[in-house]
């Protein structure tokens, strides 16, 4: 009983990681109707940012955060204006193909830098036990600043005008106009917020696990499959499907095989899908414009 209690725990500590990266998908779909499949590589070049200054600035984890997030923030908002502002019709299908090509652009160029070699962010090596069995302390601590940032984004989101705007904004894009808010604004400013996400995420998923610019395909379909289960453009969705994947991942390993960890969950995908096709927290109802 203890080692299934254990899988439980691990999937919610790692669940809590896959909801910090996949917020920032499910809200700039949200407010923009944009499916970004660059995020997966958004995360790993955070995760590559973070490395660089620890192995050459020998700077904490934590504090690089200070740089990184910035940084692609800064990059989110380039990305936005240069490639996404001017789509106009089929936007869904349109930033697939867009957020690819930028996907690949990134995947390529890191590529070209490290090679394809894994490597892994220099994490603190304690453990402390978790129902009998040793755990590296780096979970626990990435999984409370994991809380730490959603928390921070509830309040952003239901604290600020800022927030009231983009909220707006999803529930009408066209109503959110005639009422004054800048939705051009919101949508650069959000997607930018996505970004800067994808780089703490890429930190946290850094500290965890092996990574190298590869691992940007396996990670945007396990996001993709997240917030789908969640329903596109819920953030509780995005919390709620993250911590499932996990827990139902860990537990099918530890109790039959790793292999079946995901045919399992996906099984139980296309089954809540069949009942309730937009996802536990989507609207079925397409959004007015």
């Amino acid at each position: 009983m203890s080692f299934i209690l254990y899988a439980i725990m691990i999937g919610i500590l790692d669940g809590g990681i896959y909801a910090l990266m996949a917020c920032g998908l499910t809200l700039v779909f949200g407010v923009m109707e944009v499916i970004n499949v660059a995020q997966g590589s958004l995360v790993i070049l955070g995760a590559y940012m973070s490395y660089v200054l620890a192995s050459t600035l020998h700077l904490n984890l934590y504090l690089g955060l200070l740089i990184t997030m910035p940084a692609t923030f800064l990059l989110g908002m380039a990305i936005e204006w240069a490639f996404l502002r001017r789509l106009r019709v089929d936007r869904i299908a349109l930033s697939i193909l867009v957020t690819y090509g930028v996907s690949l652009a990134i995947e390529g160029g890191l590529g070209m830098i490290f090679g394809d070699t894994y490597v892994a962010l220099p994490a603190p090596s304690g453990t402390f036990t978790l129902f009998g069995y040793a755990t590296p302390d780096i979970k626990l601590y990435v999984f409370l600043m994991a809380c730490a940032f959603l928390a921070g984004l509830y309040v952003l989101l239901y604290r600020t005008t800022f927030g009231a705007a983009l909220r707006a904004t999803v529930q009408n894009r066209t109503a959110a106009q005639l009422i004054g808010i800048n939705v051009e604004r919101i949508s650069t400013l959000t997607f930018a917020l996505g970004a800067a996400l994808a780089a703490a995420g890429g930190m946290a998923f850094g500290a965890t696990r092996s990574f190298h610019p590869g691992s940007a395909e396996d990670l945007i379909s396990r996001l993709l499959v997240i917030i789908v289960l969640g329903g596109f453009g819920s953030l509780g969705g995005a919390l709620v499907g993250a911590l499932l994947f996990l827990v139902v991942e860990d537990m099918v390993s530890v109790l039959i095989s790793p292999i079946w960890g995901p045919v399992v969950f996906f099984a139980g995908l296309i089954l809540i899908l069949l009942v309730r096709p937009q996802g536990l927290f989507g609207q079925l109802e397409a959004r007015r414009q």
